[in-house]
């Protein structure tokens, strides 16, 4: 079983090719759009690591070495974007505390 490489977020700062916070640009990333694919990685290395669990206890060709791989890249990935959400609900929140 060959694990895949975690792919890497969109590039932010003054090197960007664009500017995410233009949304009408060609090339602009938005936050959303960010999030979203975030998600979807999060849950492929949930299955992958799911899958390899599986492979493993019925004697298919995962060895236990890249099963724990699997599983702490899924592990690591998931607290990440927890971390990521409760970051986002605290500035949220924060939003409606403001006095306009």
């Amino acid at each position: 079983m060959e694990l895949k490489r975690i792919g890497e977020l969109p590039q932010l700062g003054p090197d960007a090719p664009a500017s995410p916070g233009a949304p009408g640009e060609a090339g602009a990333v938005s936050f959303g759009k960010v999030l979203k694919e975030s998600m979807a990685q999060v849950n492929s290395l949930q299955h992958e690591a799911d899958t390899a669990i599986q492979s493993l206890a019925t004697g298919g060709t995962a060895t236990l070495h890249d099963t724990m791989l699997a599983v702490q890249k899924a592990d690591l990935s998931f607290r990440l974007m927890m971390q990521v959400r409760n970051k986002i609900i605290d500035a949220y929140q924060e939003v409606l505390r403001m006095s306009v």
